[in-house]
């Protein structure tokens, strides 16, 4: 259904005519097509991390289903003024930053730059690298009623947003395949593939004559724009890097990795200037790089943007580009901003202040406080009276409204006020080139704001072309030996280890869910449980988070002891100080969140979903005991079995995989020494009970089953699950497989020879006969509970030792790796 005044422009539009002709199905699908967009950005993760008071994420990325049309002839008036306003905002930061002449010549009111915060005076006499200051500037801009395009804002410090263009253009234009070629809609690929070779030109000077090593800077997991971070460094194929991984050596920026310092020529970041550098600039921030400041000044590496870029994106410079076109290029501004005063100039104070009804009041210098406001007429006089005690503080812009975009909207047609954002990057050679689309960012309701902060959402731009469609791959189309040499993806420390828990916190919640199952089972069986069992049972629950350590034990409560292990079950903050499924899950969860690069987007929506299935299952219906959470226990069972498979043969066999690994083996050789020592402690090897649950724990049964039979004796579970190299969950092959992988690993921190006398050299180094010797009771012996002991002695110094090598943040300047 079209709303008669949506009707009106799929008539008469051209382009919007030939996007209705060619949808492949009637409107009426539409709605089918936007529960099809929904899906896809729920199972690719896309966020906007507008975090609420409780620090959770309040809600997905909002992307509307339709796109946004730029008619050609648009286009271009856009492109030639965006161009041109790069170049100048360039020229200015150059001026700025060198001789400052147009402070001089009162082009720029020197308290306007130099009280901004943006400005650093650190940095002044410092060019960059090519004399580039801006490689990706931002633009917000609307289309007024007159159809005229103006610029209401710029971004010049570290522009968001590219990640997202690139998502929506990926899921909207699958949606709408016809339309997009019969449109001849531009392509976006040929921006983001000149922006890296910009970036690796301008870095060859710092290389040495090497291939330039590229990174992108991130703040982390809690940045609201996160995801597209991790989005765009896959698609640049670049490392997602974040302030504790970087370090600076001799006026040199290098990453740190597990396979030691290796050298970065160039940051595409999405940080802060304030926040870049804790010895030069913020010194409460924990986000950046110790040094980074002199690293710049040294011209050893290149920052996308510059540093100190910040002062360019203050709304009082608008009114002072006309006479900077003239001064710098000798050219009127193509595409003008709004009407700007800066009420730090007595004469522009006076000739608005009457009326700022009529305006849009905004703040000069970032403060945290209203970013453009419209007043009410009984806020005036309040206002007048607060900008006069500080008029700098301030600019006064003109309001124009936002045009009209269609959307679709509960079955319908509706219109909503749209801005458009449009990105500028740099070709290093002076000249410019613009993205050929953007964001467009519309209000949720009829006159709302248009803000992603405030609830908005977002629309793909398609930029229509009469010529030709640029069909530019970023498939590159030759490869060098250093090519191939940087695009084998270095692992920081930060990623190996966040891998490595990755590793040990599967294994931990594997492990937890068959020792929840076997709980069940005993539990549920109506013979008398063993004594020995039970209290084996209990040690190990309590050993590993299922209960409290206090928690009444199964022999003296076996009712207490069931709530409370139920009660842990679904506790994510172990505020009942067990740290059951739901916590480790959730750990789980954490640490490959801060993987989202390299993990298929298969692997992410699992392990994304497994604790939260979880939690579902459970609060289905109220488990008021074991048996009625086997729902959940065994869909979270088959969901591991998934888990395991992807990290077994769905990842890239580097450092990082095999760190993942290493921590699972860890993992599982101390928690399967525990079980083998609790059960041989409480002599509850002897009973077919704790016989058949000692083979369950260790996933063992099927196997003892078909080569022992029904036989029960000791030295045939110890050849099973002890020295059975064939038996993958043996402690002998964990042995095994650990000599391997940790073979394997970088020889970084001492010799390899170091991390393998840990583990005995062959076998648990104990021989069958030793650990088979007659025992009292029928139970183990002596050399037994030795060897159990020792390997989970070994799994916690091997865990120290790896974290020492290669996560510790501290490294020996021996140790950095060859330019």
């Amino acid at each position: 259904m079209l709303m008669p005044n949506s009707s009106k422009l799929f008539q008469e539009d051209p382009d919007w005519r030939g996007f209705t002709d060619h949808l492949g199905g009637p409107l009426a699908e539409l709605t089918q097509r936007q529960a099809l967009l929904g899906r896809q950005i729920h199972e690719d993760g896309v966020t906007y991390n507008v975090f609420n008071a409780s620090g959770s994420p309040t809600r997905p990325w909002s992307l509307e289903l339709l796109p946004r049309l730029i008619s050609a002839q648009d286009w271009r008036l856009i492109e030639k003024g965006v161009t041109q306003r790069a170049s100048l905002l360039n020229h200015i930061a150059t001026d700025v930053y060198g001789p400052q002449q147009l402070l001089k010549d009162a082009y720029l009111p020197a308290a306007l730059v130099l009280g901004h915060p943006g400005y650093l005076r650190g940095l002044h006499g410092v060019k960059p690298l090519g004399g580039v200051y801006l490689h990706v500037a931002a633009f917000d801009m609307v289309k007024g009623p007159q159809g005229r395009w103006w610029v209401v804002s710029q971004r010049t410090e570290a522009p968001s947003g590219l990640g997202y263009v690139m998502q929506n253009r990926r899921i909207v234009s699958g949606l709408f395949p016809e339309a997009f070629r019969a449109l001849n809609v531009q392509h976006l690929a040929s921006g983001f593939r000149r922006l890296l070779d910009t970036l690796q030109t301008l870095a060859e000077p710092c290389a040495q004559g090497r291939a330039p090593r590229l990174a992108l800077l991130t703040p982390g997991p809690y940045s609201e724009t996160y995801f597209e971070h991790a989005y765009l460094a896959r698609y640049l194929g670049l490392p997602l890097v974040e302030g504790g991984d970087l370090t600076v050596r001799d006026e040199r920026l290098y990453l740190k990795t597990v396979q030691g310092l290796e050298p970065i020529h160039g940051l595409l970041r999405r940080l802060d200037d304030g926040y870049c550098d804790p010895l030069e600039l913020r010194s409460d921030s924990t986000l950046g790089v110790p040094g980074l400041m002199q690293a710049v000044r040294a011209g050893n590496v290149v920052m996308a943007n510059a540093l100190g870029t910040g002062f360019l994106e203050s709304s009082a410079i608008h009114g002072f580009l006309p006479a900077l076109s003239r001064r710098l290029l000798g050219e009127e501004l193509a595409l003008p901003s709004l009407p700007t005063w800066w009420c730090g100039e007595q004469a522009a104070w006076l000739d608005v202040k009457n009326k700022l009804s009529e305006h849009v009041v905004r703040t000069t210098f970032p403060s945290g406080g209203v970013e453009g406001c419209t007043l009410k007429p009984a806020d005036l006089q309040a206002w007048r009276a607060r900008i006069e005690r500080d008029q700098a503080a301030y600019t006064v812009q003109s309001f124009v409204p936002y045009p009209n975009v269609p959307v679709w909207s509960q079955g319908q047609v509706a219109m909503r006020g749209a801005s458009l954002r449009v990105y500028a990057l740099a070709d290093g050679q002076g000249g410019w080139r613009v993205l050929p689309g953007g964001m467009t960012r519309i209000a949720t309701r009829e006159a709302g704001p248009v803000s992603m902060q405030l609830g908005g959402s977002s629309l793909d731009t398609w930029v229509v072309t009469d010529g030709q469609v640029d069909t530019f791959s970023m498939l590159h189309p030759s490869v060098t030996l250093d090519d191939l040499v940087q695009r084998q993806r270095p692992v920081s420390s930060r990623t190996g280890e966040n891998l490595y828990w990755m590793g040990r916190y599967t294994e931990r919640v594997e492990f937890q869910l068959r020792l929840v199952q076997g709980l069940a089972s005993v539990l549920a069986d109506d013979d008398e449980n063993d004594k020995s069992v039970l209290e084996a049972l209990t040690g190990l629950c309590r050993s590993n988070g299922l209960v409290p350590k206090d928690a009444p034990s199964l022999l003296q409560s076996p009712g207490v002891f069931e709530r409370t292990s139920v009660q842990a079950l679904g506790d994510v903050s172990a505020t009942q100080g067990a740290r059951s499924l739901a916590y480790n899950l959730a750990m789980l969860e954490r640490s490959a969140h801060a993987l989202r690069e390299r993990l298929s987007p298969e692997h992410w929506r699992l392990l994304r979903a497994m604790g939260r299935d979880f939690q579902t299952k459970l609060n289905e219906s109220p488990v008021s005991d074991l048996a009625h959470a086997h729902e959940a226990l065994d869909h979270l069972a088959m969901q591991l079995a998934a888990v395991t498979g992807a990290q077994t043969d769905r990842m890239t066999r580097d450092a990082g995989w095999r760190l993942l690994t290493v921590g699972r083996l860890v993992e599982r050789l101390v928690s399967y020494a525990g079980v083998l020592q609790d059960f041989c402690l409480c002599g509850a090897t002897h009973t077919q009970q704790g016989f058949d649950l000692m083979l369950v724990l260790f996933d063992s049964s099927i196997t003892f089953r078909a080569r022992f039979q029904r036989r029960l004796e000791l030295p045939a579970l110890l050849a099973m699950l002890v020295v059975d190299e064939a038996n993958p969950r043996s402690l002998a092959c964990v042995l095994r497989r650990l000599r391997t992988e940790l073979g394997k690993l970088p020889d970084r921190g001492g010799p390899l020879d170091d991390l393998l006398a840990l583990l005995p050299q062959e076998g648990v180094g104990v021989s069958f006969e030793a650990l088979c010797e007659p025992a009292q009771a029928a139970s183990c012996n002596s050399a037994v509970l030795a060897l159990t002991q020792r390997l989970m002695d070994t799994g916690c110094r091997l865990s120290d030792e790896l974290g020492r090598r290669y996560f510790a943040h501290a490294e020996p300047a021996e140790q950095m790796v060859s330019a």
